[in-house]
């Protein structure tokens, strides 16, 4: 199967990724179903990148519907190591203002409806979260989004992850102001709780449209507002990630994200299904050597 070092997962507005070259189109198919949508493989900034539409072309999948398994282990089996997720995200606190951009590192999960791990079935896995996001791939997007002048970057700071699809209610909101989350999407906790089983490095490039409902001036925004706000936001992540591409091929070294499973996996050997290991052989296989 053709590989990549790093992936890109596109949020809204962020449907396609310039500058790529040699690509192709691959469709993956993985032990939990299809991926959101078939992946572009090509070359950016000298790295070969797996590209995935997180709610396929056309924003067709509902954040519940999004089929997180599925997407990371297809990343996995392409020989993804480093994940770059791009999200639009509201704003909950007056500092982050519509087009800045924040490099949240942590989440906080208001998600009823979505399976967030790829174990059971006879192995019990409980990974370290403390820390959700990978610094590495972090530090490269804060380096590549502060090379573009004018633009308000934030470092750190708390992702609240909704199920959606609605958009919170203004109680809901002033209650997560009141937990002191910062920014408000749907769709990142589970990648990335997801990406840490896989042991994929993960950092999220979170796009400010808009202010939740709790802003008093919330009334003044329209839809209009938001999807210009959306399209100039994606502009700019693009050329973020571009050079975030770029400085993660410098960077050398394992990190702590590429062996989360080392002290994770809780079950007797004696008592793991093999089936379960060669369905989950993209990620198990480290640890569990499967004979031919």
């Amino acid at each position: 199967m053709a590989e990549a070092k790093i992936g890109i997962i596109g949020g809204s507005g962020f449907y396609e990724m310039e500058g790529l070259s040699d690509v192709e189109e691959i469709i993956v198919d993985t032990p939990f179903g299809k991926p959101s949508e078939a992946f572009l493989l090509g070359t950016l900034e000298g790295v070969r990148v797996a590209f995935l539409a997180r709610h396929g072309r056309g924003h067709r999948l509902l954040p519940t519907e999004l089929p997180f398994r599925a997407n990371i282990y297809a990343l996995k089996l392409l020989g993804v190591e480093r994940i770059i997720s791009v999200s639009a995200v509201g704003s909950l606190q007056e500092k982050y203002a519509p087009l800045d951009i924040v490099i949240p590192d942590q989440f906080f999960d208001r998600t009823r409806q979505r399976p967030s791990t790829f174990f059971g079935d006879g192995i019990v896995a409980h990974i370290s979260f403390a820390d959700p996001v990978c610094p590495v791939v972090s530090d490269a997007l804060e380096r590549a989004a502060r090379q573009i002048e004018g633009l308000r970057v934030h470092r750190g700071g708390t992702y609240v992850c909704i199920e959606g699809p609605a958009f919170s209610t203004r109680a809901e909101s002033h209650v997560y102001r009141a937990w002191g989350m910062d920014v408000i999407g749907m769709t990142n906790l589970q990648e990335a709780k997801l990406a840490r089983e896989a042991e994929i490095c993960y950092a999220t490039l979170a796009l400010v449209t808009d202010y939740d409902c709790w802003h008093p001036a919330h009334d003044s925004v329209t839809v209009e507002m938001v999807l210009d706000y959306l399209n100039r936001n994606t502009a700019n992540a693009k050329r973020i990630v571009r050079a975030a591409v770029g400085l993660l091929k410098e960077a050398t070294g394992a990190c702590r994200c590429q062996s989360a499973l080392r002290h994770a996996i809780q079950t007797d050997r004696a008592a793991i299904p093999m089936e379960t290991v060669r369905r989950l052989s993209a990620i198990l296989s480290k640890y569990f050597p499967i004979e031919e």
